[in-house]
């Protein structure tokens, strides 16, 4: 059994020996200003002691520019909207905004399609109807699809808006105030 004078002058090979670590580990944490870079073993062996103390408690967050406190409060968030999502899908009350463009997409393509053989039908059932009838019934059905296409942009807009402000709200309400209470 080696008996270790903790009294003496520290050096990095001797510390990193007495911790487990390699030389240049303990240079560097030393060069960071993370331990003091002279000293007895015994001093250095309690600054390293206490750095890990720091990092198990999540204290040296603050310097590194992280709040445990704040990143745990951020994971639970996310949690809870990846659950209520979960929930929201179960009861079908949600779908992915790009399910829900494509089946619109379909849709209206699908109503394109029939107004766009209205002219060829208005041909064979009534041949005899004037030219200025059909060209007036073309701009109203055109109109109404152009109307049907901007409402439902407006609604699905309105609606995201709606979903987005109701979100902001619900985390405006869960964040704690200035004085660090909920």
């Amino acid at each position: 059994m080696t008996v270790i004078d903790l009294a003496t002058q520290g050096t990095q090979a001797a510390l990193a020996e007495l911790v487990g670590v390699t030389q240049p580990t303990i240079s560097n944490l030393m060069s960071e200003g993370k331990i003091p870079p002279t000293g007895a073993l015994g001093e250095l062996l309690l600054a390293y002691c206490q750095r890990l103390r720091d990092q198990a408690a999540g204290r040296l967050g603050a310097t590194l520019g992280l709040d445990l406190v704040q990143e745990r409060a951020a994971l639970a968030r996310e949690q809870r909207e990846g659950q209520a999502i979960k929930n929201a899908v179960a009861r079908k009350e949600y779908a992915p905004v790009g399910l829900l463009a494509d089946v619109l997409g379909m849709a209206a393509s699908s109503v394109v399609d029939h107004f766009d053989q209205l002219e060829g039908a208005l041909r064979k059932a009534c041949p005899d109807l004037p030219d200025e009838a059909k060209t007036t019934l073309q701009h109203v059905i055109a109109s109404a699809r152009n109307e049907w296409i901007r409402s439902t942009e407006r609604a699905v807009l309105d609606r995201i808006d709606a979903m987005l402000t109701n979100q902001d709200d619900d985390q405006a309400d869960t964040e704690p105030d200035e004085g660090g209470a909920p």
